[in-house]
């Protein structure tokens, strides 16, 4: 039965049954059971994740860390393989002038020893000279000394004995003028070396 409360003017209001009300407030007590679970369900994942957040910040300031470890470590080798680099063509440099020294010291050894043979080679002429003229006033002063008859095999003699000493002379001015062309060889293979070196330095 609902109780019917008269008021003025002639209405009427429904008060609600007590069963209703009983039920109503079991619904609402339930739905604060719910909420307080889901908030405390709330929490413990709030929970969770600020430590996962920690966890998380941790890492990265050890990845900063590690990644700044890094970097450090990249300069220095970066640093390194400049300076290997810059040793390495040091010593492109200094290889190559080292062989172009000595390169320069063996055409100056080669025309020395030129130079030594051509001497040698004018000196064997002068002798050689000395010699035929010697040999010359030698036979003049036989000539006065020996018999008439026997003039003529004497002539035939120095004669040959002259004609070989010619031969002699032009074998050797033959071998001082090929020692004068690989002395001149030699000179221009010397310049077109400083030549070309001059061209790879500019």
């Amino acid at each position: 039965m609902v109780n019917v409360t008269p008021l003025k003017g002639g209405e009427e209001t429904q008060e609600p049954k007590v069963e209703e009300l009983i039920a109503k407030l079991r619904r609402l007590q339930q739905g604060k059971r719910a909420l307080e679970e889901e908030i405390e369900e709330l929490k413990s994942v709030s929970d969770s994740l600020q430590k996962e957040l920690v966890t998380l910040q941790t890492e990265a300031y050890q990845l900063r860390g590690i990644s700044k470890e890094k970097e450090e470590l990249c300069r220095k080798l970066q640093f390194q393989c400049e300076e290997s680099e810059q040793d390495s063509a040091r010593q492109f440099k200094h290889n190559k002038k080292s062989e172009e020294l000595l390169e320069q010291y063996r055409c100056e050894i080669q025309e020395f020893k030129l130079k030594h043979r051509k001497q040698r080679l004018f000196f064997c002429r002068l002798k050689f000279e000395n010699q035929l003229h010697q040999l010359i006033e030698q036979h003049k002063n036989l000539h006065s000394i020996f018999a008439p008859e026997r003039l003529p095999d004497e002539l035939e003699s120095v004669e040959n004995t002259k004609s070989q000493l010619i031969s002699a002379e032009q074998l050797k001015l033959a071998q001082l003028h090929r020692l004068s062309e690989e002395l001149e060889d030699v000179r221009k293979q010397k310049q077109l070396g400083a030549t070309t070196a001059e061209t790879q330095d500019q």
